[in-house]
Parts: C-alpha cells; sequence; structure tokens
C-alpha cells in the first residue's frame, strides 16, 4: 500500500510503500522513535497500534519538551 507521511520536522511530504499494517510498523520502517512524534492520520490524532490502509495521509508532528 501507498502512505503519504508528512515530516514536520523537516518540512517534507513522502510518499511511502509500506507492506505493514500499524501505525507502529510505519515507525519501524521509517526508523523514528514514537517517543519522539504525535501521529495524525487524516488530521485525527492516531495511537501505535492504529491500523493503516492505502493512500492514509498522516503526519510526524515532533514533541517538544522543557522545563
Amino acid at each position: 500500500m501507498n502512505i503519504e507521511v508528512y515530516f514536520e520536522r523537516e518540512q517534507t511530504s513522502k510518499k511511502i510503500e509500506f507492506s505493514g499494517i500499524t501505525v507502529d510498523d510505519l515507525l519501524k520502517q521509517l526508523e523514528v522513535n514514537p517517543e519522539t512524534v504525535i501521529v495524525t492520520k487524516n488530521k485525527e490524532v492516531v495511537t501505535e497500534d492504529e491500523p493503516l490502509s492505502n493512500n492514509d495521509k498522516l503526519e510526524l508532528l515532533n514533541v517538544i519538551s522543557g522545563g
């Protein structure tokens, strides 16, 4: 399946060929630590166990912390 992913940090979008099932599978494929991003699917925040479908649009938003 094809997934479109927007990377906030780089401000770029990429179409990804994806053979997994969940957001967690995609993060592993992209080598992204799930603790460093918030994932939205079709403009809604989703968890790592969210199933993905062909042509979904995801955004990887950076988690910012400070004190």
